[in-house]
């Protein structure tokens, strides 16, 4: 991020040592710690890009040194006390659910106690397969589509050993698609979509994780001629655009989506909302084939990677503000 915006015009790039190498990953951020983000705002930071999972006791929402500079200085990022809220997927799609305006597979949400597992599966209006997945969690971690009781128990009792509650939702079983959406900015004020990138490849009915398969081998994004003759992207476009605005999110965020069958022209659903996807990209030496979903998405309107960061650049907001969202006050 940081080589790619140092080549852009108008942008003077602060770095931990003065001439990082090009070659190599050292020496182009500052540390996630309080003491790293002092570094950069006495170096004369005027703006930080938050590339980090940030959440409430996180020093850019905490640190009273770090506060002083709230007035002075915006951050690329989301407000971190919202952040550590929507990490918990299933509070965010059981909000999304309860609104009534959002299309999303149905689901469950099952808590550790003890011998009453099977009390509980039995309990529910279960329509095998049905996929099981931790409440918090990147990726494809801990997500296994299981399709039947015995195999869906097994599954539920080794997420309980990392998690104390675990997401059971029904299986969607049509193509799979990330849509990334660009926050407001001075030159967009309000929440778009980038084009809608398809995924493939699947492992057991999941995408592998991207440190296994590079998305470039399992991702396209989807042409306007796409769009034109399929009216379902752009309904889901539009639904991952409200969620944004109703999430109050400030920063670049990723929704994935399946369509509910194998039929062409099958209805999206919602599935999962990312408010910090990968960000890799293509620049230096060494990096020319890397890229991520939001990268790709980005490079069918015409944006490269610069382009890309430039934009998110421009959504920066203050410190200040961010310190205070909370959800309900966007």
């Amino acid at each position: 991020m940081a080589f790619n915006l140092r080549n852009q015009p108008g942008i003077d790039i602060i770095t931990p040592i003065d001439s990082p190498n090009p070659r190599e990953h050292v020496g182009w951020s500052f540390p996630d710690s309080e003491d790293g983000i002092l570094a950069a705002l006495q170096k004369g930071a005027t703006h930080l890009f938050a590339n980090t999972v940030v959440f409430a006791s996180h020093p850019l929402q905490t640190s009273a040194r770090v506060g002083e500079y709230q007035d002075k200085v915006k951050v690329v990022g989301h407000p971190p006390c919202m952040v550590e809220l929507y990490d918990d997927k299933h509070y965010v799609n059981d909000m999304l659910r309860k609104s009534g305006k959002f299309t999303l597979p149905r689901g469950w949400l099952v808590e550790d106690e003890g011998s009453a597992l099977d009390v509980k599966l039995n309990s529910l209006d279960l329509r095998f397969p049905v996929v099981g997945k931790p409440v918090r969690g990147r990726g494809s971690h801990g997500v296994k589509i299981c399709h039947d009781q015995e195999e869906l128990r097994e599954h539920v009792q080794s997420l309980f050993n990392e998690s104390p509650a675990v997401i059971l939702e029904d299986y969607l079983a049509g193509e799979e698609a990330t849509v990334t959406i660009m926050p407001p900015s001075d030159d967009y004020p309000y929440h778009r979509a980038l084009p809608i990138v398809m995924r493939s490849g699947h492992t057991n009915g999941v995408v592998p994780y991207n440190g296994t398969v590079p998305v470039t081998a399992n991702s396209r994004a989807v042409t306007a001629a796409e769009y034109a003759k399929d009216p379902t992207y752009s309904a889901i476009a539009t639904e991952c655009e409200q969620v944004a605005k109703r999430l109050g999110v400030t920063a670049l965020m990723r929704i994935d989506v399946r369509r509910f069958t194998q039929e062409p022209g099958s209805k999206f659903a919602l599935f999962d909302v990312n408010p910090k996807p990968n960000m890799t990209g293509s620049g230096r030496p060494g990096r020319e084939n890397q890229a991520s979903l939001s990268a790709i998405a980005a490079a069918e309107v015409g944006w490269d990677y610069q382009k890309l960061l430039a934009e998110m650049l421009g959504s920066a907001q203050p410190l200040r503000r961010l310190r205070e969202m909370r959800p309900g006050t966007v």
